[in-house]
């Protein structure tokens, strides 16, 4: 039963694969032949009858090579005049073969815009559809096997159009050309033999070149997994480091490549056979052809000329069925390599907007939840029947046990899913009427991980708005509190802050997401727990920062820490996806519930944290006071306490 199960799947497999490359192929057309561009349709013409003349050329270069045998054989011995004829045929020969590379090179340089004009624009819309799919696919995908299938098909993609175009149609017409050449010079047998010959030779490259195909996506899946380890694991690099275990990742990563290996040595192993079998195929008909062109010379029906013509027109031949077996490899490879692009563009975005949907129109900036319930799978329901208001200019605040939906509500905000009951409002306008560009347009967020752009400060702050000028950056970062710690940097505003930020530390990231958020002004604004990974002194300057941008906007404030709270103007208790509680911070302590129970095991957590701070404080200070004149002891502590600044500048 496995083996029959086997055998229909490979049949299912076979079946398909024709059916795909046909769509692959179809899909691809709109970049080839690309609309509303004239010049680059005037481009793929003009290359088409450079190609055309390079292919006659190509027919009638053996006639001069046949013409210059025969004068020679005739001028034997003879005076320099009668010399001339044959050499003057030579040098044709010569010329002919130039015009033939000539042409094939104005073809290709007159085609060359085409093609990087189709890599450029579908390798822009695959990145630009990348940015359009829902945020569970994203948090589903693996980064570095992504791009690499990206990277492959953007490969794929040039590979196909090229040789498409310039190729496939061109090696047809040549073998046209040839059989006819031959056939009218020579008989009808040689064009038999050929034929025989050509069907063998494209049969056999055909079925090898399957094979191969099968081996190039296991090559290839090997590839993309090895890829995703490496990139994963470097993502991850001080994890790899906090628990020892470079030698499993690197195991990890040798264990795909091994699998790569293995793949390509197939890979290459299976190619060594289709050039010899070719050669085989090609040679074979090549000796049959010469016996007979060897045979009617020694009859006196051909000239020695024509045996040589014959040899020519066969190696001549040579390319274009060389050319035949490459075409299709190449094809079939870079189909497979861009079949994932194009499947990756097949992935419908999940949140779409509505046909002519408006922008949306933030007068007051109130947000209603009116019985919003969601869930990412339907049996387990993370937000049910959720009802609050944000007033216009107000604080409110969401607080509640982990996993009871917090975040959730920030994303559903946001919109990057849409709810699965009820209804978000914001000035009475349903989320899911208006364009997604104007609702994120108009709200800020402060996330609780902050991730930044591996650039400068700079271009982390005016990310909130592009066209912002350094002045406006300036006082974004001013108001935001990092002002004066960038000025104190080698760089100032031109400091790299590193991959993700990493150069940073959590609360200078913080304050550069609030500059950013700052600078975009929105009339809407999300804290999403945006200090609960900060020390409490820290959270209590970041916390002043965030009272700054608050001021006068509409606030959605999430919060793991109470204390960043206490002076929201409501403050709704979320428990299992339910709320639980609803008031202000007096208030809720007064019924002395589960707001209540959070705030009092907070209180004891930071009562531990002040007195363990003040006693490493007293640490440090009785060991200053009591060390001797230890230089290197000095050097080390120096170094422990290094400033930000200088940790930044290295």
């Amino acid at each position: 039963m496995t083996m029959a199960a086997s055998a229909t799947r490979r049949s299912n497999s076979a079946n398909a694969a024709p059916e795909s490359a046909v769509r692959t192929v179809r899909n691809l057309w709109p970049y080839i032949w690309p609309h509303r561009r004239r010049d680059l349709k005037l481009r793929v013409l003009v290359a088409i009858v450079f190609l055309v003349m390079a292919k006659i050329i190509t027919v009638l270069v053996p006639y001069s090579y046949k013409w210059a045998t025969d004068a020679l054989g005739e001028a034997g011995g003879e005076t320099a005049s009668l010399l001339a004829v044959p050499v003057m045929l030579v040098i044709a020969y010569g010329v002919g073969r130039v015009m033939m590379i000539g042409f094939n090179q104005l073809r290709d340089a007159v085609f060359a815009k085409v093609g990087q004009h189709a890599v450029r624009r579908l390798a822009n819309e695959t990145f630009v559809h990348m940015h359009q799919l829902s945020l569970r696919f994203h948090l589903q995908r693996r980064t570095g096997g992504l791009s690499r299938v990206i990277e492959r098909g953007i490969k794929g993609i040039e590979v196909i159009v090229r040789f498409t175009i310039l190729n496939t149609l061109p090696t047809i017409l040549e073998l046209t050309l040839m059989a006819a050449v031959i056939a009218y010079q020579f008989s009808v047998s040689y064009v038999g033999v050929l034929a025989v010959m050509v069907a063998i030779y494209i049969y056999f490259t055909i079925r090898a070149s399957d094979w191969r195909i099968a081996i190039r996506r296991e090559m290839n899946e090997s590839d993309t997994d090895a890829n995703s380890k490496a990139i994963d694991s470097l993502l991850n690099f001080e994890t790899v480091k906090y628990f020892n275990n470079e030698k499993l990742e690197s195991d990890r990563f040798d264990r795909s490549m091994s699998g790569y290996e293995t793949a390509a040595v197939k890979t290459l192993t299976s190619l060594a056979w289709l050039n010899a079998g070719q050669s085989v195929i090609y040679t074979t008909g090549m000796v049959i052809c010469m016996v007979l062109s060897a045979l009617a010379v020694l009859d006196g029906s051909q000239t020695v000329g024509d045996f040589v013509m014959i040899n020519a027109l066969l190696i001549q031949l040579f390319m274009p069925l060389n050319f035949i077996g490459t075409v299709y490899r190449e094809i079939k490879q870079g189909l497979t390599d861009i079949e994932e692009m194009f499947n990756l563009l097949g992935v419908a975005p999940e949140i779409v907007d509505k046909p002519d949907a408006p922008d949306l129109d933030v007068a007051a900036g109130a947000i209603r939840f009116e019985n919003v319930s969601f869930h990412y799978d339907p049996d387990r329901p993370i937000l049910k029947n959720i009802s609050f208001e944000v007033p216009p200019g107000k604080t409110v605040a969401i607080v509640g046990p982990s996993g009871a939906g917090k975040s959730t509500i920030s994303r559903l905000l946001f919109r990057f899913y849409d709810v699965t009951g009820g209804a978000i409002r914001i000035d009475d306008q349903d989320l899911r009427d208006v364009r997604q560009t104007s609702l994120r347009a108009a709200i800020g967020m402060v996330p609780q991980d902050t991730v930044l752009f591996n650039d400068t400060i700079s271009y982390n702050i005016r990310y909130g708005r592009a066209d912002a000028t350094d002045e406006e950056v300036y006082e974004a970062a001013r108001m935001a509190q990092i002002a004066g710690f960038i000025e104190t940097l080698p760089r100032g505003f031109d400091s790299e802050v590193g991959e993700r930020g990493l150069k940073l530390s959590g609360g200078e990231k913080q304050r550069v997401a609030i500059a950013r958020t700052i600078l975009k002004a929105p009339p809407i604004l999300v804290l999403d727990e945006a200090t609960s990974a900060l020390d409490t002194h820290t959270e209590r300057e970041i916390q002043a920062a965030l009272d700054t941008v608050s001021r006068g906007r509409t606030s959605l404030v999430i919060a793991h820490r109470l204390s960043t709270v206490v002076g929201a103007d409501e403050i709704v208790v979320l428990e299992a996806g339910e709320i639980a509680e609803r008031g202000t911070h007096g208030a809720l302590l007064d019924k002395n519930g589960l707001y209540a129970s959070m705030w009092e095991r907070q209180r004891e957590a930071d009562e531990a944290e002040e007195r363990l701070r003040i006693a490493q404080e007293e640490e440090y200070a009785l060991a200053k006071a009591g060390e001797d004149a230890d230089p290197d002891r000095d050097r080390d502590r120096d170094a422990a306490h290094e400033p930000d600044a200088e940790r930044i500048s290295r």
